[in-house]
């Protein structure tokens, strides 16, 4: 049996299958940035003053960096075994660090800590970064400095 002439086989247009195309890339585009995003979620570290530790009540355990002043007076070392506390004139938090902190770690200098808050509410480091001239300070630590207004340049050099 042949078909009419007037019949015709209803089927997807050239530019109806560009769009499924289209389409699928997109799904496929997007599940690959989920996966993504979820494995690295965990990798993750975000940069607080200890006035945002406080604020946004940070999570024990949340892997962070921790950055402000090293107030003066408070550094106390047994060993490898050091504890000073990170401030940013507003807060402060005791941090823990066992291990060879750097040559330029100081009080009353700027420094950045890797760890994270002990359920005690004391930050356990586990890499601590001091300055490394003079004349530099974090980026983030100034600007949180600058916003406790406790920033003082001529201190840092600047």
């Amino acid at each position: 049996m042949t078909m009419p002439a007037n019949v015709r086989r209803r089927g997807m247009t050239r530019k109806q299958k560009r769009l499924v195309v289209i389409g699928g890339l997109a799904v496929v585009i997007a599940i690959a940035t989920a996966l993504v995003l979820t494995a690295l979620r965990d990798q993750i570290v975000f940069f607080y003053a200890p006035s945002d530790v406080v604020a946004r009540e940070v999570a024990p355990g949340q892997p962070i960096r921790l950055g402000g002043l090293v107030k003066d007076g408070s550094w106390m070392r047994d060993g490898q075994e050091n504890v000073f506390v990170i401030t940013d004139g507003g807060q402060e938090i005791v941090a823990h660090y066992v291990g060879i902190l750097p040559d330029l770690f100081r009080e009353g200098q700027g420094v950045v800590a890797e760890g994270s808050l002990g359920t005690d509410g004391r930050f356990e480091a586990t890499n601590v970064l001091a300055k490394h001239d003079e004349n530099y300070i974090p980026k983030e630590v100034v600007e949180a400095l600058k916003a406790q207004g406790e920033w003082r340049p001529e201190a840092a050099g600047q």
